[in-house]
């Protein structure tokens, strides 16, 4: 059965090039993708209000790998299991309170985030250094759209406020995450294009 099966015009992501597209698979893959963000949410520095972790990385390149549909579903369930009490939000926090906290839109913004990049990763926009840096820039700012408006209503606080602790602290962090995702795609299609050859 391949129901989340990509569609013939669509280019195969990542995934697709080293597993068989197949239900339990793309459930599995869905499944592990929302365990790496919520492992990668564990290596933080402390913050308030907003920690800086190591998820947005595990967002790019769960989006990337996966797809569109698949990077979707694993953010969902990322965010709906967390809610349900599994503790891998930043902090091993857990719990409705997260999302309705200052934290909450980021969350929200991993969804999109790699809808946008699994969206450009099916049409090959993760295989070379250039364009998948603007892809996972793209997907960073997706973020910040959608995390710094919840975080200024979740405080009640301004725009100077919302920007210093929200945006600028991870300015750098962000810049150097989307910059690691832009090289790991690319060489990971190396590779996996190596290995197809050899095996012909």
């Amino acid at each position: 059965m391949t129901a989340l099966a990509p569609t013939a015009h669509r280019r195969l992501v990542l995934a697709d090039r080293v597993f068989p597209r197949h239900l339990v698979v793309d459930a599995v893959l869905v499944v592990l993708g929302a365990a790496l963000v919520g492992g990668f949410a564990q290596l933080y520095v402390p913050l308030w209000p907003v920690p800086v972790t190591g998820q947005t990385l595990a967002v790019l390149l769960v989006g990337a790998t996966l797809g569109a549909v698949r990077g979707v579903l694993a953010l969902t369930a990322y965010a709906v299991f967390g809610i349900i009490g599994v503790p891998w939000f930043s902090e091993a926090s857990s719990g409705w309170n997260v999302i309705a906290g200052p934290t909450g839109g980021y969350i929200v913004g991993f969804i999109v985030a790699a809808a946008l990049v699994g969206w450009l990763s099916e049409r090959a926009w993760d295989r070379k250094i250039l364009k998948a840096l603007a892809t996972f820039a793209g997907g960073t700012l997706v973020v910040f759209a959608i995390g710094l408006p919840w975080l200024a209503f979740a405080l009640g606080i301004g725009v100077d406020l919302t920007l210093e602790y929200g945006l600028y602290p991870f300015l750098i962090g962000g810049a150097i995450k989307a910059l690691i995702a832009a090289a790991l795609l690319p060489l990971a299609w190396f590779g996996a294009n190596k290995l197809e050859k050899r095996s012909e």
